[in-house]
């Protein structure tokens, strides 16, 4: 019971920092180009998680170990954020919110596919009332979008949920941060040479609110966050912890509308508490 508790405790706080992960990447592509915002934000993490592998003297991982490594830096690291920072050129970071609501359903596949649980019918009924109210909700207000924003996002949502499940069950051998940070370390010789060829024309264009927005997904979005959601992942269930993310885009469009000043529909309210049921019908299920 104490190790399910710490799990969605983590796994909450995971699901917080990554709230605003759409938001500041919607800020940072105005001054950046995607693929060096992908490719920054990369290696920026992976400098600060090699760091922390040196100084803990973590072991490195086995032979068979790395296939995963790669299968999470696929997701995680290169996929989910490149994908996203391109459909974000296309759609609102408030629209993006559709998508992210079916984050939870992915990851909870992919953890039957991947690490082996088998949740309970009633849990997929939770699970799948949940993802359709937070889509639904968040297409009605969002103001629509393009196909081609759609297309990448769903692209992106699949990639995060395989990235997410495959870190997880590696998490359980190795530890929750540093599955990350071995990832960010795999991904940064790739990562660094993006970086270099993508580098910004002229720098004095930048604007301070570009450089936050970096910051922020760099440090938060790849690195910490992740150490709170795998370790969550790890110790709770992968399906059921999943869950937590139906609340993230609410959380999200809070911060779109506070910091982007983007539409956010007053009935966030009352779908929060339906979205707080299916949640809590999913870990009573899990």
């Amino acid at each position: 019971m104490q190790r399910n508790a710490a799990g969605w405790g983590n796994g909450l706080v995971g699901v917080i920092i990554f709230s605003a992960s759409l938001p500041a990447t919607r800020v940072a592509v105005g001054g950046f180009t995607p693929l060096f915002l992908t490719s920054a934000r990369a290696v920026i993490a992976a400098l600060l998680g090699a760091t922390m592998l040196l100084a803990l003297r973590q072991r490195r991982p086995a032979i068979g170990d790395l296939v995963p490594l790669i299968i999470v830096a696929l997701g995680v690291v290169v996929g989910f954020p490149l994908l996203t920072a391109l459909a974000l050129q296309h759609i609102t970071s408030a629209h993006s919110i559709v998508f992210i609501g079916l984050l939870p359903l992915a990851t909870a596949i992919f953890g039957v596919i991947r690490g082996g649980e088998r949740p309970s019918p009633a849990f997929w009924l939770f699970s799948g009332i949940g993802s359709l109210t937070v889509a639904g909700f968040a297409l009605f207000q969002s103001g629509g979008g393009s196909l081609t924003g759609d297309l990448l996002m769903l692209a992106a949502i699949l990639l995060c949920g395989l990235g997410y499940a495959e870190g997880a069950t590696l998490s359980r051998r190795l530890g929750g941060w540093q599955v990350i940070s071995w990832a960010l370390v795999l991904s940064l010789p790739v990562m660094a040479a993006i970086a270099l060829m993508s580098l910004p024309s002229a720098w004095s264009d930048i604007g301070l609110p570009a450089w936050i927005g970096l910051a922020y997904v760099s440090v938060f979005s790849m690195l910490v966050g992740f150490v709170f959601w795998y370790r969550g992942l790890a110790l709770g269930g992968i399906a059921g912890v999943g869950q937590l993310q139906l609340l993230q885009p609410f959380f999200g469009l809070a911060l779109a509308g506070l910091l982007l000043h983007e539409p956010v529909a007053p009935s966030m309210l009352a779908v929060t508490g339906l979205v707080v049921l299916c949640v809590a019908g999913a870990k009573r299920y899990a």
